[in-house]
């Protein structure tokens, strides 16, 4: 079992920057594959950003809306999945969720429903 704390969420005008971190407790943050969702009123919640890790190497994947603007990382002697974002916009609006799953977990990194642990999500507003 994994329980994930999301914190960092709040309030910033366009063009603006913010950081989350995402807390993992229970089994080691290593032993899953980890991501960032969202989900804004009214709408489903979609992909943000994913990380891996297959031995030495670390692999990093984006939704086209956030590529170049949002950069995702993991300090796993910490336990703690980050979420750096910039030039942030009014529709980047949402709540976010931290999410992980196994490293033997199949499915696609960018489908929801491919991960098994979810946290509560924290409040992201960009105001215009």
């Amino acid at each position: 079992q994994v329980l994930l704390v999301e914190s960092g969420g709040g309030l910033v005008q366009a063009g603006g920057s913010l950081s989350l971190s995402c807390t993992a407790s229970g089994r080691t943050s290593s032993s899953y594959n980890m991501a960032w969702f969202r989900q804004a009123p009214g709408k489903e919640r979609e992909f943000v950003a994913a990380i891996s890790v297959n031995g030495a190497v670390t692999y990093r994947y984006y939704a086209d809306s956030v590529k170049g603007r949002f950069t995702i990382s993991r300090d796993n002697a910490k336990r703690t999945l980050y979420l750096q974002m910039s030039s942030l916009n009014p529709e980047d609006t949402a709540v976010y969720y931290c999410t992980a799953r196994s490293l033997s977990s199949g499915g696609s990194f960018s489908r929801a429903g491919s991960y098994d642990y979810w946290g509560q999500g924290t409040q992201v507003t960009v105001s215009s």
